[in-house]
């Protein structure tokens, strides 16, 4: 009976993890649909993904040394930008890919996009096509601020959270 107690607790916790991978999946499912289905509002202009924050600072200056010589900060402001770009190319990665909802994801959003005849001219008029510029500019400064602020930490020898 004692050995039964631990083989339980371990039983559960495992379904419990598989429980929750399962709800994340659903989750980041029904992300991505929304995201579809609201692209015609975000190619008219009527609504537009907001730029974070730390990528707009990012953008001002993606090379500008920390204000202190401490790894706290570096190692806060590298949270931020993973919190705003996702993870890095050192984070684990999902081990099969699901391909059939990356088909159902495209087919979506062909669907979706053919629903505004000259999307790109409706764009570029709507300000949604420089809007999209500028954020995935931001986005780019934020990736070269990572690596600088990475490779910073690991010059001065900051315990990296895994």
């Amino acid at each position: 009976m004692v050995v039964r107690a631990p083989l339980l607790a371990i039983l559960l916790l495992g379904s419990s993890t598989a429980a929750a991978t399962q709800d994340k999946k659903k989750d980041d499912t029904l992300k991505k649909a929304g995201e579809i289905a609201t692209q015609p509002v975000r190619d008219v202009g009527i609504t537009r993904k907001s730029i974070p924050p730390v990528l707009i600072a990012a953008a001002e200056a993606p090379y500008k040394p920390p204000a202190t010589h401490w790894c706290a900060p570096i190692i806060t402001e590298l949270a931020d930008l993973d919190a705003a770009l996702g993870p890095d190319f050192g984070a684990s990665l999902p081990a099969n890919e699901n391909r059939a909802g990356k088909l159902a994801a495209a087919g979506g959003e062909t669907v979706v996009n053919s629903l505004i005849p000259f999307r790109g001219l409706v764009r570029e008029i709507s300000g949604a096509a420089s809007t999209e510029r500028r954020r995935e500019a931001a986005i780019a400064a934020g990736l070269a601020r990572r690596g600088y602020l990475r490779g910073l930490a690991v010059s001065r020898r900051c315990t990296m959270p895994p």
